[in-house]
């Protein structure tokens, strides 16, 4: 799973990086500056701490969520984005767009003055620009091939039909990821990467004790994390052991950072279910509605290819009933086939032959 942060130049996103990852990448940038920082994060999971503890596991896996800082977007000026930095987004599973609230003399807004919601708007029209841009140039080549022939002209038809239902979504300023597509839908705009289509989380980039500025509609269709930026990133700087006295101080039980990231698992439509034991405590990921064999291709190949069935145990009924064998009591061990859809925090064992 990987993750893009974008967002107007000096609009903190390296700020927020370096918060998420830790990391200690230079947050001066140069405006409109291509440059690619990458960091991997644990998903933060109290319920894999309690498995650890439950099995008295001597390993510990979590999910893990891939961050990219990506330099050079947003100008305020509409346009083309190069080939290079587009190439990078389209590879992005989902964005994480930073929205500068905080005022610093010392750091001009690239817009002359703060506007959250001038902000999230002017960066939805560049990448509904490039998107369009896209689509126009597609919708040219499939009515070339109409007129030459040599292609199966319903299937032609079928594809024209489709993006010209993308261009009007985009012509009405609506991003692609408004839109229900259906399989076949979805399979054939595979590979364009379009920017719009991919599901985006705000973060408000504020300044200490800065209370949320009002907002538009422009956010109305968005997820919307406040964070106090630099605070954030200062405090992941920091030994865990001077990080928690510091929270203490202030009153607050978790770094907000710790939400933004299971946001951002959230964000595409993920799930955790976890495979226990003596040896470890492993957390997988799967897209919601993952049948039982997918989860185990997760775990392995073989295992999907092998697949008898899954045992079943939620962590919930796991916790209430404190034994493996009291839940087994209880009727709540359960066996399920092959058309078993995983559930957030199913603890599963699969059994395959090969």
């Amino acid at each position: 799973m990987k993750l893009g942060i974008i967002g107007l130049p000096q609009s903190g996103k390296t700020t927020i990086f370096n918060a998420l990852t830790r990391a200690s990448q230079p947050t001066d940038m140069s405006a409109g500056k291509m440059e690619i920082h990458t960091g991997v994060v644990d998903v933060p999971d109290i319920r894999v701490d309690k498995l650890v503890e439950f099995f008295s596991a001597r390993k510990t896996v979590r999910a893990k969520v891939t961050y990219v800082d990506i330099a050079g977007l947003g100008s305020g000026n509409k346009g083309e984005l190069s080939g290079s930095l587009l190439n990078q987004l389209s590879q992005m599973d989902g964005f994480i767009q930073v929205v500068r609230c905080f005022d610093d003399e010392n750091i001009p807004h690239v817009l002359s003055s703060i506007d959250p919601a001038r902000d999230i708007a002017s960066m939805d029209a560049e990448l509904l620009l490039n998107d369009q841009i896209k689509i126009e140039a597609k919708l040219a080549r499939l009515h070339e091939d109409g007129h030459k022939g040599g292609r199966d002209k319903g299937e032609v038809e079928r594809e024209i039909r489709l993006f010209e239902k993308l261009n009007e979504s985009l012509q009405q300023e609506k991003p692609l990821r408004t839109l229900v597509l259906d399989d076949e839908e979805e399979r054939m705009i595979q590979g364009f990467g379009f920017l719009t289509r991919k599901p985006m989380l705000i973060v408000l980039n504020l300044a200490e004790g800065q209370p949320l500025p009002p907002l538009t509609a422009s956010a109305a269709a968005y997820k919307l994390i406040p964070l106090q930026g630099k605070i954030e990133m200062e405090i992941a700087q920091l030994p865990e052991e001077e990080a928690q006295l510091f929270l203490q101080e202030y009153g607050i039980e978790e770094p907000g950072l710790n939400r933004m990231i299971r946001e951002s698992y959230e964000l595409l439509g993920l799930l955790s279910f976890f495979t226990a034991g003596e040896k470890e405590v492993h957390a997988w990921t799967v897209r919601k509605g993952a049948t039982a064999p997918e989860a185990a291709g997760t775990i392995h190949s073989d295992m999907q290819q092998g697949f008898i069935r899954a045992e079943i145990m939620a962590y919930d009924d796991l916790m209430a009933a404190g034994s493996v064998a009291e839940l087994r009591n209880r009727g709540k061990l359960r066996v399920e086939g092959k058309n078993y859809v995983i559930q957030d925090g199913d603890i599963v064992e699969i059994r395959f032959n090969i």
